[in-house]
Order: structure tokens, then C-alpha cells, then sequence
């Protein structure tokens, strides 16, 4: 019980990553299960976004934060993120001129990470800003809303607009974090 609740956030960031693989089942078992697949991946779906949340909250509020967690939560949402956008735009989900977006982000997520891999060396941290949270959460709900859209109405066009949200959202906090570490480009080694 002591390790549970010594790393309980490092249990929810790693959780995320063993439901993936069940979510990518339940999403290419969709074909013959139909609808019941497509909410079932849509709910396996969401309790991992809620554990996106609440990883950091449990790692603020009972000071479990840790080298490991710090290493793997931004890597286990990006995997989590790229793997379910990959199946979307797969599926046909996310197409033509909607595949925008998904590039915006992903690129954005190559800036961020050099930047941070940049920055890191010289022992400068990149914190989230608060911009980026909302667009968090409209990329995640528009991942769900895009997982269930065929079953829903609505919902495939929701979600495309929450992405393209979740898309202008990235290149304002990618500018910013950009920005931010753009003054130590010009800092010798």
C-alpha cells in the first residue's frame, strides 16, 4: 500500500500507456462490433484523459512529483496523442484539409520537445503555461469526439472544429514557449 500511494501518480501516467493498446483493439474491432466498439474505445478512452489530469494534480497536491514522472508524463501524452491521431486520420476520420491540424500539432510537439532538450542543459525549465491546458483539453475532446463520431450525431464534426481548435491553440503556445526560450539561442555554451 505504501508504494501505491508513494507513486500513485506514476501509476496513473503509466496506466495511460497499457490502455492504449486496449483502445487500438477496440478501435480496429470497430468494423465488426460496430457502434459498441467505437463507445467502448470512447470510454476506455476518456478514463485515460482523466488520468492525464489527475497524474499532475496527485504529483502537486501530495508531493509525489519524481525524476520518472517528470521523464515519462510528456512522453506517455504525446504516444498517447500521435498513436489515437494516427489511427483517426487511418480510419479516414481526419482527412482532406482536416490532416492540418493533426501537422500543426505534431510539429508542434517536435518544436517543444527540442526546445525543452535544448533548454535542458543549461537548466532552464520550459513551465505549461495555462494556454496550453485548454488546449489539452480540446485536443482531447476532440480525439473522443472523433473516436465515437461515426455513432454519434454530430460528433465527427464536432470533433474536427475541437481540433482545429486544439490547432490554433498549438501555434499560439507553441509561439509562446518559443519566445520564451528564444532569448537563451543567443547565451554562449
Amino acid at each position: 500500500m505504501t508504494f501505491l500511494k508513494e507513486n500513485f501518480a506514476n501509476i496513473l501516467t503509466v496506466s495511460r500507456l497499457f490502455l492504449l493498446p486496449i483502445m487500438i483493439g477496440l478501435f480496429y474491432l470497430e468494423p465488426a462490433w460496430g457502434g459498441w466498439a467505437a463507445w467502448l474505445c470512447g470510454l476506455v478512452y476518456a478514463i485515460a484523459a482523466v488520468t492525464d489530469f489527475f497524474d499532475g494534480y496527485v504529483a502537486r497536491k501530495y508531493n509525489q512529483t519524481s525524476a520518472f514522472g517528470t521523464f515519462l508524463d510528456p512522453i506517455s501524452d504525446k504516444i498517447f496523442v500521435a498513436t489515437l491521431m494516427i489511427l483517426l486520420v487511418g480510419a479516414g476520420r481526419i482527412a482532406g484539409l482536416w490532416l492540418l491540424p493533426v501537422i500543426v500539432i505534431f510539429a508542434r510537439e517536435f518544436l517543444i520537445s527540442g526546445l525543452r532538450e535544448f533548454l535542458g542543459p543549461k537548466n532552464v525549465q520550459v513551465p505549461v503555461m495555462r494556454l496550453a491546458k485548454w488546449k489539452t483539453a480540446s485536443q482531447m475532446l476532440a480525439i473522443f469526439f472523433l473516436i465515437i463520431g461515426p455513432y454519434a450525431p454530430y460528433a465527427l464534426g464536432l470533433g474536427l472544429w475541437l481540433l482545429m481548435i486544439a490547432a490554433v491553440l498549438t501555434v499560439i503556445t507553441g509561439a509562446e514557449y518559443m519566445i520564451a526560450g528564444a532569448k537563451h539561442f543567443r547565451t554562449p555554451e
